[in-house]
């Protein structure tokens, strides 16, 4: 039933519409809805959802087992010099140690002494463990521990980029709305304007008032088929703001129709909408901002990053030793006197590459600390800043009201008068514009106080559950 009205409000979907001059209200939740649902932006943060995923699995593989198998061989005017063949399985360890298995086998004429093993080959099993840089912390498990932290960072910043388009999308809604007010008000004065200026042009014919009085009434109602035309192209280029937002299923862009109107009474369930609603400035709490969890995850990895750096100033020393033997179904065959071992050593004497790269991360770690800082101070202060500016607009809100009501009730005098005789055209027209004035100031004082709730929802930085 929604995907039948959903697509009831767009000319591109049938012509039928086109012909239809039933209004169709377009509500505010099921608009956000759908461009949570549809929107190239939203369905864009849910892929780096995915992205961040397929980088952890990129990221643990670097524990994956692995199969290594060498064969060369070579032969020459009949001489076999040697056939060589030796294969290897490594299981990478979460503490930089591997164990290793291996089969080693080779002939030859010219085959190198040390290469000599048995007729039926040779097994190994063994471990390799570094004893000082890559022991507590290697590329393979910081580049795990950063993938892990990335997928979550991505998250937080899904939350954001779904919350940026909401309220971008939330602003064009009550920009629609605003000038859809302005023009319905526009086109309610002119009505008014033209029973007025035929009701004194009978007058003046029958010669009741003066025929000046024509003139009069006929500037007013062309001012107001004037700014009425004002409204309508506003109203059309808010339309036309409004369905960069409107997408259907396939990536489909869509164009409101002309029938369709906003939602008069949206201000009943913005903040259900938006999930605003019981939400005091002491149940704030900074913490859990998308925000400010993306950037401490950001820190998270730049801190695993400056341990990996400060790592790579010890020296490399890697022990291996393997088991040897020629009956490896025999569990009695490996004897401690039978291995192969082996010590790699290496340091670099100045270290100013790794002294370099270790400088480097200290900075962006504080850097970015100084970011979050920074950030989380912004935050708080703006929220509380909303806060106070949406109390102001309460009150605001009823002032206007009031406003409206008294000129309402000017005019009607005047024109009680006017009918009496009592009164002047010129009058009736200063009140009528005074009347319209303050009503459009009603819709500008509304329309301010849902973007601040929108601000709200904003820098909260929301990902509605219920859109």
């Amino acid at each position: 039933m929604k995907k039948y009205i959903m697509y009831s409000l767009f000319f591109l979907v049938t012509p039928l519409f086109a012909q239809q001059e039933d209004t169709l209200v377009l509500n505010f939740k099921e608009y956000l809805g759908y461009v949570k649902k549809y929107h190239p932006v939203a369905k864009q943060a849910e892929l780096n959802i995915s992205m961040g995923q397929a980088n952890l699995m990129k990221a643990r593989g670097g524990f994956d087992p692995k199969m290594e198998v060498d064969y060369d061989r070579k032969k020459f005017k009949g001489s076999e010099y040697y056939d060589l063949l030796n294969a290897t399985f490594k299981i990478p360890t979460w503490y930089g140690i591997e164990f290793k298995g291996g089969f080693e086998q080779n002939e030859g004429d010219f085959l190198n002494p040390q290469d000599s093993v048995p007729e039926d080959g040779l097994f190994s099993a063994g471990v390799s463990v570094p004893i000082a840089q890559g022991l507590f912390i290697n590329d393979r498990m910081a580049t795990l521990r950063k993938a892990k932290f990335f997928r979550e960072q991505v998250k937080a910043d899904r939350d954001l980029l779904v919350n940026q388009i909401l309220y971008d999308a939330s602003l064009a809604y009550f920009d629609w709305l605003r000038a859809y007010g302005e023009k319905e008000i526009y086109s309610n004065f002119l009505d008014n304007a033209k029973i007025r200026f035929e009701g004194i042009k009978k007058n003046a014919l029958a010669g009741d008032i003066a025929a000046i009085d024509t003139v009069e009434a006929k500037i007013a109602y062309q001012n107001r088929a004037l700014s009425l035309e004002q409204a309508k192209v506003k109203l059309m280029n808010r339309s036309l703001e409004l369905s960069n937002f409107l997408w259907l299923e396939g990536n489909i862009p869509v164009e409101l129709q002309s029938n369709v109107i906003p939602d008069s009474k949206v201000e009943e369930d913005i903040d259900s909408t938006l999930e605003i609603m019981g939400r005091p400035l002491d149940s704030f709490t900074i913490e859990d901002h998308p925000k400010l969890r993306s950037l401490n995850y950001k820190i998270e990895g730049l801190e695993v990053d400056r341990k990996l750096k400060a790592n790579k100033l010890l020296p490399r020393i890697d022990l291996e030793y393997n088991f040897l033997t020629e009956t490896p179904e025999t569990a009695r065959s490996f004897n401690t006197a039978e291995y192969k071992a082996g010590l790699a050593f290496s340091f670099p004497l100045f270290l100013r590459k790794e002294r370099g790269d270790l400088k480097l991360a200290k900075f962006k770690l504080q850097d970015a600390q100084f970011e979050f800082e920074t950030t989380q101070l912004q935050i708080r202060n703006k929220v509380m800043a909303i806060y106070i500016e949406l109390e102001s607009f309460v009150n605001q809100n009823e002032l206007i009201e009031n406003i409206v009501k008294d000129y309402q009730a000017l005019l009607t005098a005047e024109e009680r008068k006017f009918s009496f005789g009592e009164s002047s055209l010129f009058l009736i027209n200063s009140r009528e514009r005074s009347l319209i004035d303050s009503k459009l100031k009603e819709i500008e004082v509304q329309n301010k106080f849902f973007i601040t709730k929108a601000k709200l929802f904003n820098s909260l930085a929301l990902n509605p559950l219920n859109l």
